[in-house]
């Protein structure tokens, strides 16, 4: 149990990665704002959560019965995880906070989608009516539309008179 961290665990690491290189400054683990979350952006009261797939409860309900070794702590320890979420979120919520949570496979799967949500919201707050960047991979990206360092047609030479 000792190799799990709470902190700088790889989806973290590589949240903050991209959300650093789309320009987007933050603070991690701030201990002002409540649940220290994983990015906080205090200016557009945002704060983001990655969440691990077990210890954070997804699909509870299939995995809880697949728990076989020490059943009774396993359950208690990960319903009070996602108790502790909710009521983290709700706090957060209340003072006027936007809250994201995202999981770890979504951020190693789908990166773009992540990251699009979080410039979405900020765009909002800047009152932008297009955003500054859209990862290329997130889903609603045109297939069609063409990268800046495409070119749209060959370049040819004129031969030298």
């Amino acid at each position: 149990m000792q190799a799990n961290k709470s902190r700088d665990t790889k989806p973290e690491l590589a949240l903050g990665r991209l959300l650093w290189s789309c320009g987007i400054r933050y603070r991690k683990h701030s201990r002002r704002v409540a649940g220290k979350p994983d990015f906080c952006i205090s200016k557009y009261r945002l704060a983001i959560f990655v969440d691990g797939e077990f210890w954070h409860g997804r699909d509870w309900e299939r995995r809880r019965t697949k728990l076989k070794s020490n059943r009774n702590f396993w359950i208690a320890k990960i319903e009070r995880n996602m108790q502790r979420d909710r009521e983290v979120t709700r706090k957060l919520e209340s003072k006027g906070w936007k809250v994201f949570r995202f999981w770890e496979t979504d951020i190693s799967k789908n990166p773009g989608m992540c990251v699009s949500a979080v410039l979405r919201y900020l765009d909002e707050c800047r009152n932008l009516d297009h955003p500054l960047y859209i990862p290329y991979d997130y889903a609603e990206y045109p297939e069609t539309t063409r990268l800046a360092a495409e070119p749209t047609e060959e370049y040819h030479t004129s031969p030298i008179s």
